[in-house]
This record gives C-alpha cells, structure tokens and sequence, in this order.
C-alpha cells in the first residue's frame, strides 16, 4: 500500500467493526469508507484540493471522516489548530462542532464547516446534512506517495511518511486483524494518527475514539492503547515511540 486511500477503496466496505466512538457506539468498514466518500464530495465544494490545508476540531467519528475526506482530495489536515488563522494562506476550510466555530479566525476565503447541531448562519456549512446527501461514490484515485496527508504546526507529512511509521507500528506493537486501539493522546500530534488510526486500519483492526472521555483498555490479547501518559498500562504505545520522520 502506498499511499493512505487504499484504506479506503470499495473492496474493503464489509460489517466487521472499524471505528468505536466515546460513547461506544460501532460503526464498521462499510461505514467507514462510504462516509469518508460522501466526505470528500462535499468537501470538494468547499474548495478542498490537492495542496490546501483543512483545519478539524475534535476527535469523534465526523472529525476522523473529514480528515479522511480531505485526504481523498489530496489535501493535508491540521488537527486541532490554533484559534488564530489568519496567517496560514494555505487553509482552505475549518471543520469544528458547531459551537465551536465562533473561537477561530481565519483567513479571507477560508470556509467553516460545522457539526453537530444545525448552524445558525447562513455561511456556515453543516458537515452533517451535506455528507448525508452526497454521492456515496468517490472517482478513482491517482495519489502520489509524497503528497502531503497532516500538518502541525512545525512539520508536514507525506502519505508515505505515515505509512512508512504506521507499518513500524504495526512491527513493534504486533498489531494484528481485529485488535483494537484506544486513541488517548491528543490527534493534533501526527505521530497518535499514525499508531492510532492509520496503523490499526491497515490490519484492519478497530479504532477507539474516547474524546473526552476515558475508555478501558483491558489486558486481553487485542487491546492497545495511544497515549503520552507515564502510568504504565497494558501494550501503551508512547507517540513518542512512533518513527514519524
């Protein structure tokens, strides 16, 4: 695999669970990669392309699927940026809650993306009702491995870079079909996305968003976790672990 959209090609849409929200609702590989279309579609009219910045707030399902849509159309994503985004000229749009919104500035042209409840200004887009109406299919793909896939504010990433730290991932750690990731560290780091997205994804394993919210890891065969934190806990895979280079 060479670059992170063949994670989400129609021969992999089946019931198996791939993604776990705080409230512990599942949400499978058919949901997953449907939505991640239905995603790009309509970011697409926001002006989302091949070298833009899109800016997403939060670490639920929509937030991954924005970032997933974003990366379909060849754009980087910026995880929790900062508030004040007037100087980045590359930021094309800002996906947030709705009542969130309000905190960022951002530079002339740039759209807001809301989700959640239905927004009350007419120049909001609401992330939810369009990904709902849109196409539940996406044009082939024809991505380069050194395009870019997630920004901070110090570095930016190619697909290749982060496929390349996710299969180190997957060595190290032994992940394997089925194992579960519980994403604790913050998303605004590129290194939790790359073990706790992208690398239980290729073994088409499942990914536990907590937001908020502490979630269980238990000391089954299976069950991983992302975080910074020095308690030690079973199979904790440190960010700073991650070879994200």
């Amino acid at each position: 695999m060479e670059t992170v959209d063949a994670l989400l090609t129609r021969d992999r849409r089946d019931d198996r669970p791939a993604l776990v929200d705080a409230t512990g609702r599942e949400f499978d590989y058919h949901w997953l990669c449907t939505t991640a279309w239905k995603s790009g579609n309509f970011l697409r009219h926001a002006g989302v392309r091949e070298g833009v910045t899109v800016g997403v707030v939060g670490a639920g399902p929509l937030a991954l699927e924005a970032f997933f849509g974003t990366t379909l159309l060849e754009g980087r994503t910026q995880f929790e940026p900062p508030t004040d985004l007037t100087a980045a000229d590359d930021l094309r749009a800002l996906v947030a809650p709705v009542d969130a919104l309000d905190r960022y500035e951002l530079p002339r042209g740039a759209q807001r993306v809301g989700y959640g409840d239905k927004p009350g200004q007419p120049d909001v887009h609401h992330f939810d009702a369009g990904i709902w109406s849109e196409n539940p299919a996406f044009p082939p793909l024809s991505v380069a491995p050194d395009t870019d896939i997630l920004t901070d504010e110090d570095r930016t990433y190619t697909h290749e870079d982060v496929l390349a730290a996710a299969g180190d991932v997957i060595d190290e750690y032994g992940l394997e079909t089925g194992d579960r990731v519980v994403v604790r560290a913050s998303l605004s780091d590129p290194r939790t996305v790359v073990a706790g997205v992208i690398a239980p994804l290729l073994t088409e394993g499942v990914v536990v968003l907590t937001g908020d919210e502490p979630a269980e890891v238990t000391t089954d065969r299976g069950s991983h976790a992302v975080s910074s934190d020095s308690v030690p806990e079973p199979r904790r895979i440190d960010p700073d672990s991650v070879a994200l280079s």
